[in-house]
């Protein structure tokens, strides 16, 4: 059973026909970059699984229609990762951290022992351990990327959609981010990620669906979608693209030529 589904589903911003017709489905342990251009309605697909966007459609999570669960039942089932990384509130980088359990907790209950094992490892796995005590409001750019990244993951759901998770990181933490979502994958899990960065897509995600005005141009290993051809053709771009030992190394060069 597919731990999400989603059948012929449309959706409009402004009066703007954004997604036509997507299908798909995500199953257990994979990674999937979703990629596209701007505006191929990435983000608003993320949204739309959500709820948070109006759409047209059938969207199962974990074999059932998203239309009959509550928000808490939805939230402990998939966890989201926005664009948008502002702290409102000076609490505690753990405090902060520990809101990712809410969808497990009673009104007003108190976190359990198992509750602070699940923060203890977000915590670990976005090394900001050495900042917990902090209030979140005083950290750089970069550190409330990725405290609100260990919220996510200390939600402990089975699917994690990320919108454009690695703005803000530097490429070292880039790449521990990648080895964080490879690791969910690895574990079981299910990890979705708007990625515009194509040589960190091509590396670390098992499966890449590329989106294209609305609809899906490509889906496969990342070998299979991102061909020169392709990339002319949505991108409109020129890539260097090789197999390395580590998997493939993608890297802009330039537009194409039209």
């Amino acid at each position: 059973m597919s731990l999400l589904r989603i059948t012929d589903l449309r959706a409009s911003l402004g009066g703007r026909s954004v997604l036509n017709g997507v299908s798909l489905a995500i199953g257990a342990g994979e990674f999937v970059g979703l990629i596209g251009p701007n505006g191929a309605g990435k983000t608003t697909l993320l949204r739309a699984i959500l709820g948070l966007t109006a759409s047209s459609g059938v969207i199962e999570l974990d074999g059932r229609a998203t239309s009959a669960m509550s928000a808490r039942e939805r939230a402990r089932l998939v966890s989201y990762l926005p664009q948008e990384r502002e702290i409102a509130w000076p609490v505690s980088v753990r405090r902060l951290v520990e809101l990712g359990r809410a969808p497990h907790l009673p009104a007003f209950a108190r976190v359990s022992a198992a509750d602070v094992d699940a923060v203890d490892r977000a915590i670990q796995r976005m090394e900001i351990g050495a900042f917990a005590n902090r209030p979140a409001t005083e950290l750089s750019g970069g550190e409330k990327a990725r405290v609100v990244i260990a919220r996510a993951l200390a939600q402990e759901a089975p699917l994690m959609l990320a919108d454009e998770p690695t703005a803000g990181l530097d490429p070292a933490h880039q790449i521990s981010l990648m080895r964080v979502f490879s690791g969910l994958a690895q574990e079981g899990g299910s990890v979705v990620a708007c990625l515009h960065d194509l040589g960190l897509a091509a590396r670390w995600c098992t499966r890449l669906v590329l989106l294209d005005a609305g609809t899906i141009a490509a889906d496969g290993a990342p070998g299979a979608v991102l061909s020169p051809d392709r990339l002319r053709d949505v991108y409109n771009i020129e890539a260097f693209i090789k197999e390395g030992a580590g998997g493939m190394i993608v890297h802009p060069l330039d537009l194409a030529n039209r």
